[in-house]
């Protein structure tokens, strides 16, 4: 079925408004789970979207909620994945390339964030820490020749996403490439804020592994939420992570507007 004919279906644009939606309730609750770590009061909750799943599977309805969450999370990797492929019409080849980039990119982020909501809602994933995938890549990484190289490799791979979603934000990027039709300016303040602070979180993850690779101990790398205590950890620490907090807040609260408005 083209994409173009896909697209204009109403049950195909519930779904990725759905999807949206779930995508922005995540950062809303991984906002509330970072400002209790920032106020000392966090428990050993686990500051990553995975740990914010986990959080919503334990509300009531919780397991109807993930698996609802799960089928948008689907749709979203299903518009991306089209547009990785078909492209966006009108684009020239340069800007070809990098659409379909992003595309694959996101989709690949949807279908593991979708993938987790799976596990969790069948209990197959409820103790799975966010650190531990980074971790053990990290450690299977360095057990091969050239392993501390490849460390860094991701590493820098991880950063340089993180620098362009920082460069998305400020430049609000996002506004013509997310947004069809106009919307308000508060929505493209609460875009700004949310897409810098996510740029944030990952580019720390990115230094994580660098540090892992120096310091020849994957126990060093880390994923959101080692990202996270690092940030605490540093002076102001607790006011930085606020700013994180309210960062992941202002992305849930632009994810409403961006389902109304997506481009599909």
């Amino acid at each position: 079925m083209p994409s173009a004919e896909l697209a204009s279906r109403h049950g195909y644009q519930v779904l990725v408004r759905v999807g949206l939606v779930s995508y922005g309730l995540v950062h809303v609750v991984l906002a509330w789970i970072s400002a209790q770590v920032a106020l000392g009061g966090g428990g050993g909750d686990d500051a990553s979207t995975t740990g914010a799943l986990q959080q919503l599977g334990q509300q009531p309805f919780g397991q109807v909620l993930l698996w609802v969450m799960a089928a948008g999370l689907l749709a979203l990797v299903l518009w991306q994945g089209l547009e990785a492929v078909a492209g966006k019409p009108g684009a020239d080849v340069k800007d070809q390339v990098k659409n379909r980039g992003r595309a694959a990119g996101k989709a690949v982020v949807y279908l593991l964030l979708a993938l987790t909501a799976i596990r969790i809602a069948t209990g197959t994933g409820a103790n799975s820490g966010s650190g531990e995938a980074e971790e053990t890549l990290s450690a299977r990484l360095m057990s091969v020749p050239f392993g501390r190289v490849l460390v860094v490799a991701v590493g820098l791979i991880v950063l340089a996403v993180g620098v362009s979603q920082i460069v998305k934000g400020v430049r609000q990027k996002f506004v013509t490439r997310d947004l069809a039709g106009g919307v308000s300016r508060s929505v493209v303040v609460l875009g700004t804020l949310g897409w810098i602070a996510k740029g944030v979180a990952l580019s720390l993850v990115g230094v994580l592994f660098g540090w892992a690779a120096a310091k020849h101990d994957p126990k060093k790398a880390g994923g959101m939420d080692a990202a996270l205590s690092t940030l605490r950890d540093q002076p102001f620490g607790p006011v930085l992570l606020l700013a994180m907090a309210a960062g992941f807040a202002a992305f849930g609260i632009y994810c409403l507007a961006w389902a109304r408005n997506a481009k599909t």
